[in-house]
């Protein structure tokens, strides 16, 4: 069953919304089918945006990994797909990323960091530093986006890459590009 609720976030957000409704159109124009994710206040926007569109199956995910297989399976149904997932996430995706390399199966994500510019939570530190790294080590193309104007161009970069030359890419949104968050008490 779809969740048709729209997601709730405990965090603020500095920066503005418009990157959220460029990656939505460029997915959306891609032909981009379904999405998955994990909440994150960082996709917040954009997921909710999805949820909206009654031609996007969305799918709410205990753990990233679920996001990974689900990717697969929407490639092999004949659809494609993303996975909206924060840098803590990425972590937990390693092992399901080589059916990804091994398949040559066309996977497309989009990471929120956490653990970089002005983190109050420690926790996010470890995983924050070895994203890319452990990303990369597993065969995913990395497309890093530090300010806005870098996104549409490296959407158009990750697109291609990953449905016309069937891999696996991240776009990674550093946590300066999304701006500082803070917890709502």
């Amino acid at each position: 069953m779809q969740d048709t609720s729209q997601v709730v976030t405990n965090t603020e957000q500095v920066n503005g919304s418009g990157w959220s409704e460029l990656l939505y159109q460029r997915l959306k124009d891609a032909g981009i089918a379904q999405m998955s994710y994990v909440p994150d206040a960082g996709h917040a926007q954009l997921i909710n945006r999805m949820i909206d569109d009654p031609e996007i199956t969305t799918s709410v995910l205990t753990t990233e990994e679920e996001g990974v297989a689900i990717c697969a399976g929407a490639w092999l149904g004949g659809q494609r797909s993303v996975l909206l997932m924060q840098s803590s996430g990425a972590g937990n995706c390693i092992n399901m990323l080589s059916l990804i390399g091994n398949c040559r199966i066309p996977f497309l994500t989009i990471i929120t960091m956490r653990g970089e510019w002005a983190e109050f939570n420690p926790w996010q530190v470890p995983m924050g530093k070895a994203t890319k790294a452990s990303l990369e080590l597993m065969g995913v193309h990395t497309i890093r986006v530090e300010h806005e104007d870098e996104l549409d161009a490296a959407m158009d970069s990750a697109l291609t890459l990953s449905f016309d030359g069937d891999m696996a890419v991240a776009i990674i949104l550093s946590q300066q590009f999304l701006g500082k968050k803070k917890w709502i008490k």
